[in-house]
């Protein structure tokens, strides 16, 4: 039975911006759930510790619960509404609070970009335009969190649905919309706007390897970039109003390697909540330690990503500056180990 269109489950007391962008993300985030052994299966990089799809669709559970308590409090009949603003700072505070592993954290930064740019312009109609928009903010946020940013990978997926959907803008007759669109007419028109981001980012990860040696080595393909893809398909079958779509053949093959090696045990998670905290300004002392190194977000809270040998010293890093929470530390040998008494194939 296909899905409702999001246009028909806008309903009640709570505020329809929240309830709109709630249904998306949770379709997106079954569409995930799905496959996420697939994208698990995938994972080669930066330690193929089989968990890529694990962290995304943990990133999107906070965010999803996050909506909901907003959603919780417009429906409780309070004087204030809840602005555009507190909703765009609560779901990026909760991304990436839940944001855990290089997918999960990136992922946290593209919801926030995305989310930034969409609240920049009250009362504006989301249409293609927008949602253009909102994509390259999004990109622009990703890379930014990103010390030397790998091309191959979700990043660069990214940023090419990004062009595909900008190059394809002014062809486009209805890049504007009207405010007498009906519900159902701006659902189809950024349905088809996001699966053309849909194909260009599944081009861009079947030609990841082409980019990436690591991959080519792996005979594999970006995880992260296929999670995502996976993603928004399923939010384009949401404002379509169907099921989402069975596997696509991209022709990725089953990675050769089971693992690459790991030159640092512990994947360290955690948040830093303070004042003036500046992220790149703690980059160096975690690269001492460790590597895969992301500090994201800004003031009050910071989110911390970091391959170690020594997850104390870490946590000890920000002690003097602010308060540490959310510590997910994981035994990456242990997670490779279990990986590999598991079956072969697919």
């Amino acid at each position: 039975m296909s899905a409702p269109r999001v246009a028909e489950r806008l309903s009640g007391q709570v505020d329809p911006s929240i309830v709109r962008v709630r249904a998306l993300l949770a379709a997106g985030l079954a569409a995930l759930e799905e496959r996420r052994e697939e994208v698990n299966a995938l994972n080669v990089l930066p330690i193929a510790d089989g968990d890529t799809g694990d962290n995304m669709v943990l990133t999107l559970r906070a965010t999803l619960d996050e909506l909901d308590r907003l959603s919780d409090a417009s429906g409780d009949d309070h004087d204030d509404d809840i602005g555009r603003d507190e909703i765009v700072a609560s779901v990026a505070r909760a991304a990436l609070l839940g944001a855990r592993g290089n997918s999960g954290v990136i992922l946290s930064q593209l919801i926030r970009g995305a989310a930034e740019e969409l609240a920049s312009r009250p009362g504006e109609l989301v249409d293609p335009v927008l949602i253009a928009a909102a994509l390259a903010r999004a990109v622009d946020q990703a890379y930014g969190s990103v010390r030397e940013p790998a091309e191959g990978t979700i990043l660069t997926v990214v940023r090419e649905m990004a062009h595909r959907v900008a190059s394809e803008l002014a062809h486009r007759p209805d890049s504007r919309l009207g405010a007498d669109v009906s519900a159902d007419e701006q659902d189809f028109v950024i349905a088809d706007v996001i699966q053309s981001a849909v194909q260009a980012g599944q081009d861009s990860v079947a030609r990841g390897a082409e980019m990436l040696p690591a991959l080519r080595a792996a005979g594999g393909v970006d995880a992260g970039g296929y999670g995502l893809t996976v993603l928004l398909a399923g939010i384009v079958a949401a404002l379509r109003g169907s099921d989402p779509p069975p596997p696509i053949d991209l022709q990725i093959p089953t990675p050769r390697t089971r693992h690459l090696s790991i030159t640092y045990r512990y994947c360290t998670n955690f948040a830093v909540t303070g004042s003036g905290l500046e992220p790149r300004s703690f980059v160096a002392e975690l690269e001492r330690l460790g590597d895969s190194v992301l500090v994201v977000g800004a003031a009050p809270t910071l989110k911390v990503h970091v391959h170690t040998d020594d997850p104390e010293r870490a946590l000890a890093a920000f002690a003097a500056v602010g308060e540490v929470s959310h510590v997910d530390v994981f035994d990456m040998r242990d997670q490779v180990a279990a990986r590999d008494a598991g079956p072969r194939g697919d």
